[in-house]
């Protein structure tokens, strides 16, 4: 028996800065807040950290995004 089911489309993801996940880099401490984002490297406000390019390295030593870690603040 098949049934004819209506899709229904996937919730709206729209950045909220209550739900913005904070990363810190675990070598010098640099903070990447996901709301805020990072404008002066071309990382928009409000873009996850899954969405940070891979290639993207911590502006204050340079290590790669393995090196970060989500904390509480």
């Amino acid at each position: 028996m098949t049934t004819d089911k209506a899709r229904v489309p996937p919730p709206q993801i729209i950045p909220n800065e209550e739900f913005m996940n904070v990363y810190m880099c675990v070598v010098c401490g640099f903070i990447y807040d996901e709301a805020a984002g990072r404008p002066e490297d071309g990382i928009a406000p409000g873009t996850p950290w899954a969405a940070v390019p891979a290639g993207w390295a911590c502006p204050e030593c340079n290590v790669g995004k393995a090196d970060f870690t989500m904390v509480l603040i």
